[in-house]
């Protein structure tokens, strides 16, 4: 089956429910909203698996395992990203952007390491393993990646005003390049903010939960969405598969002030994704 029969199918039996559901306004509203949440769901397929990986590991596996615990997320995440490619549950185009995260994010994982901004506390234990890096870090990223490539289609992304690309590239280039200088010389970061505000500050993305296309500001779409990834990066931590200074220890809830990186790899990840798509972006 291929993965647009398989979302036809989907949308066949959402269309059924919504038949049986829906009497008036108010269940409408309530079956849109639920809707939301299930193609949010499936949007975070890949992300959700290695999170409850990263947890399960932690909760479940042995420690007289005869290879360590990261080499064995390394494997695991290897076998998710061939079961979406195997079942058709990713396009080509997406798991491309997967692959850009992957590299991308691995090159920020061994300057960041050795930075001293996070650590892989199991790493000497581990054999996948580069510069001090356990290669699953890797598919972290490639999880943010996933989730712009799917959403993107999956709630039929349309745009008012939508940014010039060459314009959107400088930004994330400048983003992504401040994640290694910002050690060297001065953040610049609030300064990144301003400007992705100037750039996305008018732009519209309109979305389809259900069956009418939904507006929202596309800057506070990154924002909700940073927001996300920085509740799933507490219980990354929690599960000891990387830990912060502060952490050294005992767990505590990451620093809120993490959500403005978390903003600035939403904008990466956002013109990575648009980068990807070419030109094919549907203005409403």
């Amino acid at each position: 089956m291929r993965l647009a029969d398989l979302e036809a199918w989907l949308h066949a039996r959402r269309e059924a429910l919504r038949a049986f559901a829906v009497r008036g306004p108010v269940t409408g509203a309530l079956f849109e909203f639920l809707a939301f949440g299930i193609k949010q769901a499936w949007a975070c397929l890949f992300g959700g698996l290695m999170l409850a990986l990263l947890l399960a590991s932690f909760l479940l596996y042995p420690d007289d395992a005869p290879f360590a615990r990261y080499d064995a997320i390394t494997l695991g995440a290897v076998l998710i990203q061939a079961g979406m490619i195997v079942f058709k549950l990713e396009s080509w185009a997406e798991v491309r952007v997967i692959a850009v995260f992957h590299v991308v994010g691995t090159v920020m994982e061994i300057f960041k390491v050795h930075a001293g901004s996070w650590i892989y506390p199991e790493s000497g234990d581990a054999f996948l393993v580069i510069a001090g890096v356990p290669l699953f870090s890797g598919f972290m990223y490639a999880a943010v990646g996933s989730y712009l490539a799917r959403v993107w289609r999956i709630f039929e992304f349309r745009f008012d005003r939508f940014p010039p690309l060459w314009l959107q590239a400088l930004l994330a280039v400048a983003a992504y390049i401040n994640f290694f200088t910002h050690h060297f010389t001065i953040d610049i970061r609030y300064l990144l903010f301003v400007a992705s505000l100037l750039i996305y500050g008018a732009c519209v993305v309109w979305f389809r939960p259900d069956r009418a296309h939904r507006p929202m500001p596309l800057f506070i779409g990154l924002i909700l969405v940073a927001l996300f990834i920085w509740f799933a990066e507490n219980l990354g931590t929690f599960a000891q598969a990387w830990t912060y200074p502060a952490q050294d220890g005992a767990w505590r809830p990451v620093s809120i002030a993490k959500l403005g990186s978390w903003y600035l790899l939403m904008l990466i990840s956002f013109v990575l994704a648009a980068l990807v798509r070419g030109r094919k972006e549907r203005r409403a």
